[in-house]
């Protein structure tokens, strides 16, 4: 799905999730709290002034293709990085402007770039705290990803998806990432798609009008 496309479809894809607009319905503490927090959280970071000449540099040496998330998907990343304090950041996509937010966000994190799983080369033994894999149209990409990676998570681990509801085949795949016995909480933004493994939590899946 191009962004041109993306744009038309935004009044409608609002509409049908009018109902679950910031946190409106959602009892669990722990939802409520991310939602409204994290999600919607309105603070102006210090770090977002610096990050948008950056991307523009990035914009003009790769191309304006780096940009094509969108800026309030790029913030929303380094919100969700910043929450999960990670000590580890695997990032597997196409190479994009969200990369400079994931590092700002968390600057002691070892943070690992990959274009594909040729290029991720992981630790032995070390857990990923945190992992983005985006390439929406690669979805066998995403779900190899996953399976790789899902094994080195712990209670602690936050992974984000990119496209989950841009493509039938990430529609489906999404839906099959929330039923694995491994992931708990998990939370649908249309654009991104958040899996916790804290499994302390009852297994529970949240659609939010991001």
């Amino acid at each position: 799905m191009n962004r041109f496309l993306l744009s038309l479809k935004r009044p409608f894809i609002w509409l049908c999730r009018f109902r679950h607009r910031r946190g409106y319905g959602v009892h669990s503490p722990f939802a409520f709290s991310f939602i409204k927090g994290v999600v919607f959280e309105q603070t102006a970071y210090y770090g977002y002034a610096p990050l948008r000449e950056q991307e523009k540099e990035m914009a003009r040496r790769e191309g304006r293709g780096v940009l094509a998330e969108g800026l309030r998907v790029r913030r929303l990343l380094f919100r969700v990085a910043n929450y999960a304090h990670p000590a580890t950041i695997i990032d597997v996509g196409v190479p994009a402007a969200s990369s400079l937010y994931l590092k700002a966000a968390c600057g002691g994190a070892v943070y690992t770039g990959a274009s594909g799983l040729s290029d991720l080369f992981l630790e032995a033994g070390v857990p990923i705290d945190f992992l983005y894999v985006h390439d929406f149209r690669h979805p066998e990409l995403v779900e190899e990803v996953f399976r790789v990676c899902a094994p080195r998570a712990t209670s602690h681990s936050v992974f984000v998806v990119g496209g989950i509801r841009y493509t039938p085949a990430m529609s489906a795949l999404w839906k099959r990432l929330c039923k694995d016995g491994r992931v708990g909480v998990t939370f649908d933004l249309y654009d991104l798609g958040i899996l916790f493994f804290d499994m302390s939590k009852p297994k529970q899946h949240y659609i939010v009008n991001f």
